[in-house]
């Protein structure tokens, strides 16, 4: 992706070396790790998943320094297109807050470590990420390339949206009123439309001519290594459908890039969608 010398969003809160009160902690373990993605991943509640453990100190390297500039100019390309887009169909985009954190984070929805992955807080409207995990996705999800961790940050946006837009609370509030089987599969359906939301954000990007040969390839590759059937088998060896809080890797990549084929908030209703 082109972004060095372009714009970065004002919108960024730098809180690396400052943790949190509490974090994940409970012997996680590599398979621990994998269960916490599977929860939490692209946008869980991370507020279900606490402990206690002490922080380390944190020091800038000289590539958490350049990945911070990268996602700040990423942040910044998705207030334009979803300010644009918003303007298009008669509505004001409210511009969210990124958080970097180290370690732990304090939110609106609890405290959380870096081993929940980047996630969306509805409750204070803020995306949080730790850089560690770009590290994470080229070596633990075999995702590698700039535009991959793009995804990430444009798919913690599309949460932004939804939340924007009242679906994200809909189905929140279907949480005490139907079964979990069931409530997981609105869960999905959520995740899977955040990936047609940061698919609508990479048509844009190729529109501004921002995108290189591989971009989108990579963002496909990181959407299929966070599916719920790929993780599962990756941690147990089997996958247990009922369970899938996010959707499957080859539905990830379908929405991604039915996105990106639109461009547009239309198209995207998963919660309507014949077949996910």
């Amino acid at each position: 992706m082109k972004w060095q010398g372009r714009r970065g969003s004002s919108n960024v809160e730098d809180r690396r070396g400052m943790g949190g009160k509490a974090v994940l902690g409970g012997g996680i373990g590599g398979v621990g790790l994998i269960f916490v993605l599977i929860f939490t991943l692209l946008g869980g509640d991370p507020s279900q998943l606490l402990g206690t453990v002490s922080n380390e100190p944190y020091q800038e390297t000289e590539q958490d320094e350049e990945l911070a500039q990268f996602v700040s100019v990423v942040l910044a390309d998705t207030e334009d297109v979803w300010t644009e887009v918003f303007e298009e169909e008669g509505m004001v985009y409210e511009e969210p807050v990124l958080v970097l954190f180290s370690g732990s984070v304090d939110s609106a929805c609890g405290t959380a470590t870096a081993a929940v992955g980047p996630f969306y807080c509805p409750g204070d409207r803020k995306l949080y990420i730790d850089l560690s995990f770009y590290q994470e996705l080229q070596n633990q999800f075999q995702a590698p390339g700039d535009f991959a961790m793009a995804y990430v940050v444009a798919h913690e946006v599309g949460h932004h949206v939804q939340t924007l837009l009242g679906t994200s609370q809909k189905v929140h509030a279907m949480r005490d009123r139907v079964s979990q089987e069931e409530y997981n599969r609105y869960s999905v359906m959520l995740e899977l439309q955040a990936d047609y939301y940061a698919g609508v954000w990479a048509h844009h990007a190729q529109d501004m001519n921002l995108l290189e040969e591989g971009d989108v390839e990579e963002a496909l590759t990181a959407a299929s290594a966070v599916g719920d059937d790929t993780i599962q088998k990756r941690s147990q060896g089997y996958a247990v459908p009922d369970s899938f809080t996010h959707g499957t890797s080859e539905q990830r990549k379908k929405w991604f890039y039915r996105g990106f084929e639109s461009g547009t908030l239309k198209n995207g209703d998963t919660f309507n969608a014949r077949d996910l």
